[in-house]
Parts: C-alpha cells; structure tokens; sequence
C-alpha cells in the first residue's frame, strides 16, 4: 500500500499550512516529515489519511483517494496515530490495543483467533506483554505511547502514519521504537512519521522531508540534509555527522 501526494495544498481557517507538497510512502520504506514546531507536518499527515481536505492538489491512498473510503475500508489499509493520543475510560492495555481490530468486525471482549493472535504480536512488538491486564490510567507516560503504538499495530494495516509517537519518550524507549518500526517496515509496511528527533530519524527512515512554513525545503535521503537546508529549517546552524549512528549537531 503506497501513500502518494503530489502538490499538495492544505488550508486551516484563512491559513495555509502547506503548499506544493508531494512526497512518496512505499510499501517497506519508512519516511520521515521533519521541520519545527508549526511546519506543517500534523496537517500534512491528517490529510493523507483523509481527515483535512485539499485546496490543491491529489492524494493517493493505494491509487486511491482517501476520501474515497469509508472509515472501514480505510481502516484497513491505514493506522494512523495522532499526537498525544488519548484513552479516555479506564481501559486495560490489551483491551486498548483489541481496539486495533475494529475494523474486522471485532471487539475487546470478542476477539477470534485472528484477532486474539495479532493483539498478542503488537504486545509482544511493544515490550506489554507484562502489561496487559494493566490499566491505562496506572501507566507512565511511555509505557501509554506505547501501547496506543501496539493498537495501531494490531491494526495490520500496510500503511502507518504516525505524528510524533517518540514525544516524551526517554532515549532507550525511543530507540526500542525506532526497532519496532524498522521491524514493521521489513515485513514491507510503510511508514510516515513526524518527529523533532532527527538523530532518531537518522537511525530508522529510508527518506526524509524536511519542512518549514507548510514548504518542502529538502526530500531525499539523508544526503538532502544538508547545512543549509537545516539552518533554512530550523534558523540555526547544523550539520550531519556521519557514522554508524549519524545525528545532527546544531550551533
């Protein structure tokens, strides 16, 4: 399942937050919306999934428009995770995460085999298993984001779109993340996420689409981070250091 956009137009009230925007999500290919606060990225990201509409430009969602789709048929092929989702009842944490079987026509406390056995790998995936029987309201921060994270995954969709999951994560919770979505990507899901981290970005995304002002200032793959492009981005000076682990080091 590809996600495409091609010059894409997003407007919020009288603003537009995007402009000209296109970029590609393959199937097993993770790609990463970088920029600060304001760039442009939530909105990109709820418009591919289609919950903004366009002032210009096309979306595609498997050669499809995503409003084409009804919230079910969308469902299946994209998980999408918002910023700072929230669970609003005390939910338990597998209860939580069966909610990413919705769209077969399950729910928590009727789940098939089917069901049951993709639950049981997002837990796993997510390091919850231990959690489970959990309440959501009992967890820290990082131990909710990721169960939201197993929900999405229990979701087996083929593509994810998730805004800023790593937010608020210690580094070993971010890096057992990024471990998470390299995972997924292998078995050929694709991946469109937000982050500030651009070492952890570094560490996971095939490509990467730097923002500012709803504007793309750079896309490709690392190699498109440049010096310039960075300090256009961000109003600071930067480069990538290179190695086994490249990161980013601002002046």
């Amino acid at each position: 399942m590809s996600l495409v956009m091609q010059n894409v137009a997003v407007v919020l009230g009288a603003r537009r937050v995007a402009e000209q925007v296109s970029l590609r999500v393959a199937p097993g290919e993770i790609v990463a919306l970088l920029g600060p606060n304001g760039a442009g990225k939530t909105s990109l990201m709820r418009a591919g999934v289609g919950l903004l509409p366009l002032a210009a430009g096309r979306i595609e969602l498997g050669g499809e428009p995503p409003h084409a789709f009804g919230p079910r048929a969308r469902a299946l092929r994209v998980a999408y995770l918002p910023q700072r989702p929230q669970a609003i009842w005390p939910i338990n944490v597998e209860r939580l995460v069966a909610l990413g079987r919705y769209a077969y026509g399950a729910a928590p406390d009727r789940l098939g085999t089917d069901d049951q056995a993709a639950v049981d790998r997002a837990l796993e995936a997510c390091s919850l298993m231990a959690l489970r029987a959990r309440r959501m309201d009992e967890l820290s921060g990082g131990e909710r984001a990721r169960a939201h994270l197993a929900r999405a995954l229990a979701q087996q969709a083929p593509l994810l779109v998730l805004d800023e999951p790593t937010a608020g994560l210690d580094p070993a919770q971010a890096l057992a993340m990024a471990d998470v979505l390299r995972t997924e990507a292998a078995y050929g899901r694709g991946v469109l996420i937000s982050t500030h981290d651009i070492g952890l970005a570094l560490r996971m995304a095939h490509c990467f689409v730097l923002l500012r002002e709803g504007r793309v200032l750079a896309a490709g793959d690392a190699s498109a981070l440049t010096p310039d492009a960075l300090e256009a981005a961000y109003g600071r000076k930067a480069r990538i250091e290179a190695g086994v682990h490249p990161y980013a080091v601002f002046d």
